[in-house]
């Protein structure tokens, strides 16, 4: 921030942008980095205006999770492979569960799960949801995520405990963030019915 001032903005929107709108891309920081950037703003160190943070960071997510659908809807599943390193099957079938459990609003809790918020739009445009119900649930996801998180930051970063524990608390809301996604993954793998099989089960009764 201090190197690169104004370009900053541009710097986290492309973050953010990539984060979710390609689904190559869920390593990305996320969480950890808006709790981030809010605290160092709060810090006047900076220049950098978080109102001005909070819209460009609210387009980027919300732009992302658009253009992260609509390639979902062009390649569909077919991106998915077994042994595929970064677009694992298994990623396409949790999130796929999670919107069954979930239905639309899915789309808004995927915000706060780092992963799945990558891969949720894409597995949206690959089952033809309405495009018009994704982007109200995209909006109001992206802007509960942002919001919630950027200013978070930017409140305690005013208290001397968390500038004094700066590192420590970013890497615990780094590692907290992760809990979730670390629980269902095991929960998938010591399941007694994987979701794949599952899913395939229920593919064939409708055939």
């Amino acid at each position: 921030m201090q190197d690169y001032k104004t370009w900053t903005y541009l710097i986290l929107f492309i973050i953010i942008f990539a984060e979710t709108g390609f689904v190559v891309t869920p390593f990305l920081p996320g969480d950890s980095m808006l709790f981030a950037v809010g605290a160092l703003v709060a810090g006047n160190g900076t220049g950098l205006n978080i109102w001005f943070m909070l819209v460009i960071l609210i387009a980027a997510a919300i732009l992302g999770n658009s253009v992260n659908y609509h390639l979902g809807k062009y390649f569909g599943i077919r991106v998915f492979k077994e042994n595929n390193k970064i677009l694992k099957l298994k990623y396409y079938h949790q999130s796929h569960e999670y919107f069954e459990k979930h239905g639309a609003k899915a789309i808004v809790f995927s915000r706060f799960l780092p992963i799945v918020r990558t891969i949720a739009p894409f597995v949206a445009g690959a089952a033809r949801m309405s495009f018009g119900k994704f982007t109200y649930y995209n909006v109001v996801g992206g802007v509960a995520w942002i919001t919630s998180l950027l200013f978070a930051g930017f409140l305690l970063g005013k208290i001397p405990f968390v500038e004094d524990n700066f590192e420590i608390l970013v890497l615990i809301i780094a590692v907290g963030t992760f809990v979730p996604v670390v629980y269902g993954a095991l929960k998938s793998l010591f399941s007694k019915k994987p979701i794949e099989k599952q899913i395939e089960e229920e593919l064939t009764e409708e055939k």
